[in-house]
């Protein structure tokens, strides 16, 4: 999963949903540098990650990316998986995606002072060319994976692999709303959790 997925799988809290985003950003342990409940976004992206990658349905979807893509494959359904949520996006949430998504530009600026780089990077651009939004643009995406396939270690056009995709867009899509699903559940199983109380042993 994306940016997008990440912030609405985060919940309603815009400061989880700030981490949501950040998990893609921040590395290493996570020491209070951060709000507490940003910190609680990051730590989710990072399980939900974890947890979406051993989905046998994306396993096997992977295996079938042809092999000079297969390496990237997972890069390119993250991608992948946006472009299907943001449009199939009223069946995952009561807010319009335009309106989402400016309710989280809009709070993300508020915390542009301890944004790091490429985060400030994001602050700084996504409002204005309508980043989340544009993930509903099938046009759009070979270029989001070329400005990917740019930052590699070894840069590629990662576009070039779009033509998977669309060939199978009914099997990624089947795969994307399994995967999806189940990622709601564990995703506000995962909310409960931090969100409980910690228990205290009276001795």
């Amino acid at each position: 999963m994306n940016y997008l997925a990440h912030i609405l799988l985060s919940g309603d809290n815009l400061d989880r949903q700030v981490g949501g985003l950040l998990g893609d950003f921040v590395k290493g342990p996570l020491q209070g540098k951060y709000p507490n409940t940003v910190e609680e976004g990051i730590a989710l992206h990072r399980k939900l990650d974890v947890y979406t990658d051993a989905q046998p349905e994306v396993q096997n979807l992977i295996r079938t990316f042809t092999p000079p893509w297969r390496r990237y494959a997972g890069i390119i359904l993250d991608i992948a998986f946006d472009h299907i949520l943001a449009t199939h996006w009223q069946a995952y949430h009561s807010l319009s995606l335009e309106h989402f998504c400016q309710r989280f530009y809009q709070h993300l600026g508020t915390c542009q002072a301890w944004l790091p780089a490429r985060a400030q990077h994001f602050n700084h651009r996504a409002a204005e060319i309508r980043w989340l939004q544009s993930y509903a643009d099938n046009t759009l995406i070979p270029i989001m994976l070329n400005r990917v396939g740019e930052r590699l270690r070894r840069p590629l056009p990662l576009g070039d692999a779009w033509p998977e995709i669309v060939d199978r867009h009914e099997e990624v899509e089947q795969v994307f709303s399994i995967v999806m699903a189940r990622l709601l559940t564990h995703s506000q199983q995962l909310r409960s959790a931090a969100m409980a109380p910690t228990a205290v042993t009276v001795r």
